[in-house]
This record gives structure tokens, C-alpha cells and sequence, in this order.
């Protein structure tokens, strides 16, 4: 283990650099593409935030090629804070990234729904 600090916000971060395939980082899905350059790591949180940012960027695609790409991160029943979901009063708000790799839409009006079924509809009185 290797004391290090974050090349990004300096935050002091442990890595494995000894046994790579059991640090931290190896809990994240491989969503960024491989960065040859990089020599340094990054802490969690700065991680999530390059990949949530790489994901804003699939978002705009259209919707075929959005589901295409979430479907090599099936199967992972890890959900993950900050990429899967957040939190928000006490209840797990799921993102568009965790419906993306469900890969179908149960229609109920989810707030990030990537499907187009996101609006709520309020009962008419």
C-alpha cells in the first residue's frame, strides 16, 4: 500500500500500486476509456466525478446507442453511491447510469428515467 494524494483535489488516498486488481479503484466499472497517460491516481470522489462527467457525455447520444454501451456493465448487482444512485431524504434516488444498465423501463415515471417515462404524473382531483 502506498500513501498518495489525489492529483486533483490533494486529498490523501490509499492505492495498491503493488497489486492493482485489488485496490479500490477496482470496485468502479471500467466506464472511462483506458488513459495511457495517466501516472497517478485519483481519489473516489474525483473518480466518480471523471466518470459521471465521460456518462453526461454517452447521455447525448441517442437513446439505441446509450443502451448499447450500458449493456457490457450488466450483471453487477454492486450498486454504487455517487454513480447508481444518491441519496436524497433518507430514500436511494436512482440514476439515469443504473436505468441505462437495467436496460428496460418499468414505466412508473422515475425521476431519471433515460427511456422518455420520466415525467410524474400528479392525480387529478
Amino acid at each position: 500500500m502506498t500513501q498518495l494524494n489525489c492529483t486533483q483535489c490533494n486529498t490523501a488516498l490509499t492505492c495498491n500500486v503493488d497489486n492493482i486488481s485489488a485496490c479500490w479503484c477496482n470496485e468502479l466499472p471500467a466506464i472511462l476509456p483506458l488513459d495511457t497517460t495517466a501516472t497517478s491516481c485519483l481519489c473516489r470522489k474525483c473518480t466518480l466525478s471523471k466518470i459521471n462527467a465521460f456518462l453526461e457525455d454517452v447521455y447525448t447520444q441517442p437513446i439505441k446507442i446509450q443502451i448499447d454501451f450500458a449493456k457490457q456493465f450488466r450483471g453487477s448487482n454492486n450498486l454504487i453511491e455517487g454513480l447508481d444512485y444518491t441519496m436524497q431524504n433518507g430514500y436511494m434516488i436512482f440514476s439515469k447510469w443504473f436505468f441505462l444498465k437495467r436496460g428496460s423501463c418499468c414505466k412508473n415515471g422515475c425521476k431519471n428515467c433515460p427511456y422518455g417515462f420520466s415525467k410524474i404524473k400528479t392525480p387529478s382531483f
